[in-house]
């Protein structure tokens, strides 16, 4: 007779998951985050208002009807006027203003933004001899202050009989816009990677297609910053624009605004409305280029 033992059964095996450890939050950590968020908010607000108190303030005194309002701001509340901004259009010569102001930077703008695009490019991609010292010497140009300047281009102007000429005082802007544009697009060209230029040359095209085609339109941003570099020095710029312009109907608008201010007075008011009246096309014109101002437009140029 044979007896079997019995097999040890094994010990069910307990498939409850182990508790997981949660993370504790820190005592005090969403207040934190509120009181930062909070810290930045007033920050923010801060900001803007130092930024906007000016305009603010520009457009408040172009309302008062007497030039001492601004001396007494509180009466302004009571005699709101837009009669200012009437006497600016209709009785001075705004719209001469506006049309040569108009020539004066879109020409400084265009000369200037396609010289210092050419010269950037060709200095970023070339290496000729002295191309060194040619980019320090655009930047020497830029240490000179405008009395120094002013005589000697007199005398080239007078020579090249551009006084009193729209030429003339495009070109002694580009004078000035172009050395730093040129920089500006230098440094924008060398972030533009080689290979677009040498895709370019296996396809056929000419260093100057190469540039026109490819490089111009990934250098948006770059170009959109020198031109509105360009356009608010020849809007902004009075005392070329007062040497070199005599008649009244080729003031710019820096100039005009001259015509409100006599030796014993000044008519601040109209000043005032005339200065919010300027800033329309300078906004207009930033209002343009400005989703082009956002640097990022050469990602995704080369493949791999």
């Amino acid at each position: 007779m044979s007896t079997t033992t019995p097999l040890p059964t094994a010990a069910p095996v307990d498939q409850t998951p182990a508790p997981t450890a949660v993370p504790r939050k820190g005592r005090g950590s969403g207040q934190g985050s509120r009181a930062g968020s909070l810290v930045s908010h007033l920050i923010l607000i801060v900001a803007s208002f130092v930024a906007l108190f000016p305009i603010a303030w520009l457009v408040f005194l172009s309302l008062g009807p007497d030039k001492d309002d601004y001396l007494h701001p509180e009466r302004i509340f009571g005699k709101m006027t837009l009669d200012n901004y009437a006497f600016v259009l209709t009785e001075t010569n705004f719209s001469d203003w506006l049309v040569s102001t108009l020539i004066v930077s879109l020409g400084t703008t265009v000369i200037g933004v396609l010289v210092a695009a050419t010269t950037g490019y060709a200095v970023s991609r070339m290496r000729f001899p002295g191309y060194r010292k040619f980019m320090w010497l655009l930047l020497v140009t830029q240490m000179f202050p405008v009395a120094v300047l002013m005589v000697p281009m007199y005398e080239i102007l007078s020579e090249l009989r551009l006084i009193d000429n729209y030429l003339g005082l495009v070109l002694v802007y580009c004078s000035t816009a172009v050395p730093y544009c040129a920089w500006l697009l230098k440094g924008y060209f060398d972030t533009i990677p080689f290979e677009i230029d040498e895709a370019g040359r296996v396809d056929g095209l000419t260093p100057f297609g190469t540039f026109a085609r490819l490089i111009l339109p990934l250098a948006k941003p770059g170009l959109a910053v020198a031109a509105f570099y360009s356009f608010i020095t020849a809007v902004g710029e009075v005392a070329f624009a007062t040497v070199f312009l005599l008649s009244d109907t080729k003031y710019t608008f820096a100039v005009g605004l001259q015509s409100f201010v006599s030796e014993h007075d000044a008519q601040r008011q109209y000043m005032a409305a005339t200065a919010v009246l300027v800033a329309i096309p300078v906004s207009a014109f930033f209002y343009l280029v400005q989703k082009n101002l956002v640097t990022g437009l050469t990602a995704g140029g080369t493949k791999g």
